[in-house]
């Protein structure tokens, strides 16, 4: 990012900066220091959306995945999320983070944090496709204005595929797109920012190539995709990682 900066094409303001507070760094007195870590190795002056990266807390020190003899993540239990919250909008009062928000959380808790927030969170980066819609989730952040990012819109290339589904591969046939591009297309039309990690260059420009989809489309994915699936456990543990399923 420096090296585009130095060559005068791109201004830092024209890069939108989003990192996270790791779980072993919520208690408050950590908050800050951690966010200045992050901005140091980044390289850069402000943050412009700062994202509790799981509501768990986990053991505070050097140690990032605490365990016990049993194996077993050694959480934090003398704290709470709003805790953790309220450092945040401390943050966003010195300047230097333009916004926060969450991740990898239920609509329960994030409506707690809602109900009580002096700085109400900009965005929730969640795991959301087409088997795993989170409908009301979606539709408590439309109403307070929360960005929702969809991490793994394609479930992440895990069994069962939702690429190969029939609902969504018979679309593919009707609109000539593929079956990546319309599962992408729903998570625009129905509101949704999405994040994609594949490092395939046509994959990558399918992506950019995606179209609005019709809306008896729409009205089919939702009625008839009868799947329902979580792929990672992290909303349950704060572990983060997409565990494989078999067939």
């Amino acid at each position: 990012m420096q090296e585009m900066f130095k060559g005068g094409g791109i201004k830092r303001e024209d890069v939108f900066v989003t990192t996270k507070l790791w779980n072993t760094n919520h208690r408050p007195e950590r908050v800050r220091p951690a966010f200045d870590a992050s901005c140091r190795r980044l390289q850069i002056d402000y943050v412009d959306c700062y994202i509790i990266h799981t509501p768990f807390a986990f053991r505070p020190g050097d140690e990032q995945d605490p365990r016990d003899e049993h194996g077993q993540v050694v959480y934090d239990s003398g704290l709470t999320l709003v805790e953790t919250w309220r450092a945040l909008e401390d943050l966003v009062d010195g300047g230097r983070c333009k916004s926060i928000g969450l991740s990898d959380v239920t609509l329960e808790k994030l409506q707690e944090i809602v109900a009580v927030s002096r700085i109400k969170p900009a965005a929730v980066q969640v795991e959301t496709h087409p088997y795993l819609p989170e409908w009301d989730l979606l539709d408590f952040c439309r109403e307070h204005g929360i960005v929702v990012q969809a991490f793994a819109p394609l479930g992440h290339a895990m069994e069962p595929k939702v690429v190969d589904d029939p609902v969504i591969t018979s679309i593919a046939q009707r609109i000539h797109k593929t079956p990546a591009q319309v599962a992408l297309a729903w998570a625009v039309q129905r509101g949704t920012a999405f994040l994609t990690t594949s490092t395939t260059l046509r994959h990558i420009q399918e992506n950019f190539e995606i179209s609005a989809l019709p809306e008896d489309a729409m009205r089919e994915m939702r009625a008839n995709i009868k799947t329902n699936v979580r792929f990672n456990s992290v909303v349950g543990t704060g572990v983060p990682g997409f565990i494989p399923r078999s067939k």
